[in-house]
């Protein structure tokens, strides 16, 4: 969709691997300063981050017209919670804690409109206020937005083989950091059995031919595991990044 910039992020996914950042203030600035210093998506993350539905959609309008894609990673795997983000016309959501394939399967039926899902139609910004036909916007919301499932628990690895099989999924998007704690170990996505574990997840996906994202680092290691799409930063840690090194620059 033209207003999301879905397919230009799509088309860069296939020449390399697209970079983005995490949005967690709510000032629209700070997606309309990602996109201007080039990311190419944005992941607005209302899952962890203080977001209301007006901030969100106030990042993704922020983007509008330039190269990046604003992706919403969604607070629950609930349709009530996923439908109202999804009238806002993000190029796609991000599900988090999908474990199951019963999950996954709702996770798809929320994001697509009948027969195909149970999604609810209340059209206002994906029909561009109506200068695009209804029917035109049904068209394209057959693939639009993307829909990507987190896999970031080992139930959800124990159960990834049928989960990949779920028609409607865009991409697997792995979560380092909740895998590692449902493993005991906590934030040490360094650990021998945690990066194996991981590399079983990216190899499945890839041979699956579904789209492989993260958020994290570092770069090099994540694209010998084939990332399609990668956060390699956030508002928050860029700004800290920044302070520090001015500081230790000036003491």
């Amino acid at each position: 969709m033209e207003i999301n910039n879905l397919e230009k992020f799509r088309d860069t996914m296939a020449g390399r691997t697209a970079i983005g950042t995490v949005i967690t203030l709510s000032d629209p600035a700070v997606s309309e300063l990602a996109a201007d210093a080039g990311f190419d998506f944005t992941w607005i993350d209302a899952e962890h981050a203080p977001h209301t539905l007006e901030s969100i959609m106030g990042h993704v309008m922020a983007v509008r017209g330039t190269n990046c894609a604003p992706l919403v990673r969604v607070p629950w795997n609930e349709p009530g919670i996923i439908k109202p983000i999804l009238d806002l016309a993000p190029a796609g959501v991000i599900i988090p804690m999908v474990n199951t394939v019963k999950a996954a399967r709702e996770a798809v039926a929320a994001c697509k409109y009948p027969p195909q899902g149970i999604r609810g139609c209340g059209v206002r910004r994906g029909v561009r206020y109506g200068a695009t036909p209804f029917k035109d916007y049904l068209k394209q919301s057959e693939s639009d937005p993307m829909v990507i499932v987190q896999i970031e628990h080992i139930e959800a690895v124990k159960n990834l083989d049928a989960i990949l099989k779920v028609p409607g999924i865009d991409s697997i998007c792995v979560g380092p950091c909740d895998l590692s704690g449902s493993m005991g170990k906590l934030n040490q996505t360094d650990d021998p059995e945690v990066c194996r574990v991981i590399n079983e997840i990216c190899a499945k996906t890839k041979e699956a031919g579904l789209l492989l994202g993260t958020a994290g680092g570092p770069l090099p290691v994540w694209q010998q595991r084939g990332v399609n799409w990668i956060a390699l930063t956030s508002d928050c840690g860029s700004m800290f990044a920044q302070s520090r090194q001015i500081l230790e620059a000036c003491r």
